[in-house]
Order: C-alpha cells, then structure tokens, then sequence
C-alpha cells in the first residue's frame, strides 16, 4: 500500500511540473523517478512479449525432416564423387567488394553485414563466386570440386514453394582448360542423374547459350549497354506471360516496341538439332559471329548428351536467359514437369536445378586477369526438398529418424548392469544400439519402443540367457526369437541388418 502511495504522489508532481511549466529537464528527471519507482512495484508492466519464431524467410528442421534432408544430401554427394569430384569450404561472409558487380539486378538481395572492425563484409550470395575467388587467391588452374553449404538471399521467401532466404546450395564445378563441351555435357549428365535417382517425377533440362542470347540482342536492335538488363528480363518469362515481359523491356528499360517484338519472335521457339540448323540458316543469326560460335558449340553438346542417352530430357530454349551477370556461354536449367494428379498444384515448383559456363568470373579477381574457364550446375536441395517431403506426407510412409540396429532389453528385475555390459560390447563392435534409461524396465514397453521408433531387433537378457551364455534375439517385425550365442552375437546382428 506504501508502494502506491508513493507512486501516486510521485505521478501527482509530474502532473504539477507540467501544469508550472517547468523546464524540460525536471520535469524529465521526475518522470524518470516514476518509470523507476513504477518498473520496481510492477516488473512485468511494459516489458514486450518475447515472440518465440524463426526470422522470415528461415525454418527448423525437424528429426523426420531431417532424415530425409540426409538421404537427399547422401544421393547428391555419391553422384559428384562418382564423376570424381572433390569437396572445398569457403567463409559464410565474404569481403562486399568480393560480390559486388557479380549478380547484375539479384545484387540488391544481397545481405550487407554492420561493419566490425574496418572490414565491408556481406552474407554470400552463391558458392561460385566465393569458389572463383578461391580459385584465384590460390593459383588454381584445374580442379573438379562439390561444395554444399548454406547461402543467403534478401529475396521475398515463399517457403511453400521452397524459396527461403537461408537455403543451402549444392555446386558441382569443373575449372580449367579442356576441349569444347566435354565438361559442359558431364554436368548436364550429373543434373539427369541425381533427378532421375531421387525419383521426382519427369522433369526437362533446357538449354541455351548466352553467345546465341546476346547475337539475337545485337540483330534484334538491343543496345549493347542493354543487353545484361534485357537478359534479367528475358529470364522472367518461365514466370510471366511475354505480354508482361514486353512491357517491362519497353516502359522500365526503354526498349523500341518494334526491338521487343523482334525478340519475341525468337524467345518462343525451342526444339533440338533441327532448331539449331534452322538457326544456323537464320538471315540475321548467321551472319553474327557470337550467334555462330554459340550455335556451333550448342550442337556439338547435343551430340555429347545423345551418346550419354539423355537427349529426350533435353530442350534447346532460347527464352532460357539466367540473369546472372557472370555466364559467358552455355546455360541450362532444369524444371519439373506439371503433374495431372490431385498433388499437382501443391508440388509445383519449378526450377531445381541450374549452371552455365562463366569463363571469365576467376580473371576478375586475378591481379594479372588471367582467365581460368569454367562450368558448373547448382541443385536446388530446397525446392527438391519441399517436394519430397510433401510426396512423403502424401504417402503417409513412416521415416526413421535414427540408424539403430538393436534394443538391448532385460525380461526381468536386476538386470541393469548386465544390459551396460551387453550394449558396451555392442558400441565396441561397431553395432547402433540403445536401451531405455530405466533401472527395471517393463518388457512390453521395451518392445513397443522398438516398434515406435523402427529398431528392428532386440538383443533379450534374463537369467537363464546368463546361465546359458546366450542372448535372445526377437526380429520387431515377425516377433520371432532365436538364441543366440553371445560370441556370435554381433555377427549375427550384422547379417540381419545388412552391414559389413
């Protein structure tokens, strides 16, 4: 009761102060006495409410999504060490200067760090350019490498649809000097087979080639200051209608009507070898010398990926653009195609995967600009994630979220140290195993764990098991139980299990 008094009496002198007109500074300081003398009688008043949540644009994961990221990431990585690649690391944050002028109209998604200590740092933004840094800091003239690690984007997250703005990336890449189009056909052959093995569904790589993009900008009438732009605006066509198109191309970027049509007239068709001879004969196209070189090589791909035998997944489409300012030649990407059943709508997402050729991006950072060619494809983990996931929801199939092989169990009291005993010789062996962290556990609970979380066998102890020098062993699915010599216990278990 003395506390409110005295509270009162002190918000009656901040009322006064203010009816005297007394200076900004009393009346201050008694306010700041009321603030103190109010948050010491009620805590709590005031404060905000602590939300608990994760940042836009970021998620959890939980131990069954979790399982199915790590069988995703597993499929992944045996494809790029099947070709013979090898893994490197770079910083989560990189020098601004590093990423600056590299992502053409992306640059303004990229995420600026407060500076710490005289250092611009910003979040990367993708792997290649922190690889291509890597590159050239190093010297390195020759590697075939994979890197999987977490990039970030200030981009508006559609997490349905498995856009995010923390999201990890999975690069193959293969930098240095080799005959046309034979490093670029084994990534395309890499992106067929990690789609194929994860079973998503039929999907379609489209092809292009950013020399025939900037030929058809050049015949068409594109300024040549234009065409990075035109290119970012191109490349929205997989997202919106050419009308749309045409209208940012003439009111944002000032393009003629008449040169956007032109365009128009080129970025509808697509098709295979038949297309890129009737390109070669094109009046315009022909006569343009990037245009030419691009086709030629883009034939010659098409040669490469028929003898791999995946040429019908394969589209040569020339409103395929990519808006990254750093590819110089070929560019592809690979997009699901649109299913007729009830799951369509909610698993529509795209593109999955996406690369080129960037021979230039190392000698940017090479003091001398010595080149060091370049190819590579990044696949979408997050976008193939959020498919599967839903396809798993779908199917209402249980996913084990643990590797354990065994439940070492007890049938009877007392048996505590003995299970210890068992389970520590197991772990030696190499063998997963758990047990329930109670002294006298029920039998039934122990095999209902077991049936609850996957684990499809139990390693049984009792008294006479002791006795005998044997340990019960109960198969979870068939209800099964053998004895089982202790000696050949591990064996026995690694059989059953299928490990070496």
């Amino acid at each position: 009761m003395a506390e409110g008094e005295a509270l009162r009496r002190q918000a009656d002198t901040v009322r006064r102060l203010k009816q005297e007109s007394a200076s900004q500074e009393e009346i201050a300081e008694e306010v700041a006495k009321l603030l103190k003398m109010k948050a010491a009688i009620c805590p709590e008043e005031g404060k905000q409410k602590f939300v608990l949540k994760t940042p836009k644009g970021t998620r959890d994961y939980s131990p069954r999504q979790m399982a199915i990221r790590e069988k995703v990431f597993s499929t992944i990585i045996d494809c790029f060490k099947r070709h013979g690649a090898e893994t490197i690391d770079t910083p989560i944050f990189e020098l601004k200067e590093t990423l600056t002028g590299k992502y053409g109209e992306d640059s303004k998604l990229i995420y600026d760090l407060k500076d710490q200590g005289g250092e611009l740092l910003s979040l990367r933004y993708d792997l290649t350019v922190p690889f291509a840094r890597y590159l050239a800091m190093n010297k390195i003239t020759n590697i075939k490498r994979y890197h999987i690690a977490k990039v970030y984007r200030r981009d508006n997250p559609a997490m349905t649809r498995g856009r995010y703005r923390e999201f990890y990336q999975c690069d193959f890449d293969i930098a240095g000097q080799y005959d046309p189009m034979i490093p670029d056909a084994e990534c395309l052959k890499i992106v067929h087979e990690i789609l194929s093995a994860l079973e998503l569904g039929d999907f379609l790589i489209k092809i292009n080639d950013r020399r025939i993009l900037d030929g058809m900008f050049a015949v068409c009438g594109v300024p040549d200051s234009k065409f990075r732009t035109i290119c970012s605006t191109v490349d929205k066509l997989d997202k919106m209608p050419w009308e749309d198109v045409k209208n940012e191309m003439v009111g944002e970027k000032g393009l003629l009507p008449e040169v956007a049509d032109h365009i128009g007239k080129y970025v509808m068709l697509h098709g295979g070898l038949s297309l890129i001879e009737q390109l070669l004969q094109d009046p315009e196209l022909s006569k343009n010398k990037l245009a030419r070189e691009g086709l030629g090589d883009m034939k010659l791909l098409l040669e490469y990926l028929t003898i791999f035998g995946i040429s019908d997944q394969i589209s040569f489409d020339l409103s395929l653009a990519r808006g990254l300012d750093y590819y110089t030649g070929v560019i592809y990407e690979a997009v699901l195609q649109q299913q007729n059943d009830h799951m369509e709508e909610s698993i529509s997402v795209g593109s999955v995967a996406g690369g080129g050729r960037y021979d230039g991006l190392v000698g940017m950072f090479d003091p001398k600009g010595r080149k060091v060619p370049c190819v590579g494809v990044s696949i979408g983990i997050e976008r193939i994630f959020s498919i599967m996931e839903q396809k798993l929801e779908a199917s209402e199939e249980k996913i084990r979220t643990t590797e354990t092989q065994v439940l070492v169990a007890s049938a009877q009291k007392k048996l505590l140290e003995e299970r210890l005993k068992l389970i520590s010789e197991l772990w030696d062996s190499g063998i997963k195993a758990e047990m329930l962290y109670k002294k006298n556990p029920k039998l039934l609970n122990q095999l209902q764990y077991c049936e609850e979380t996957g684990i499809p066998l139990v390693a049984i102890l009792g008294e006479q098991e002791l006795k005998d020098g044997v340990v019960k062993l109960r198969d979870v699915a068939t209800r099964e139980e053998v004895d089982i010599c202790r000696g050949n216990l591990v064996e026995e278990i690694k059989r059953r299990t299928c490990l070496p």
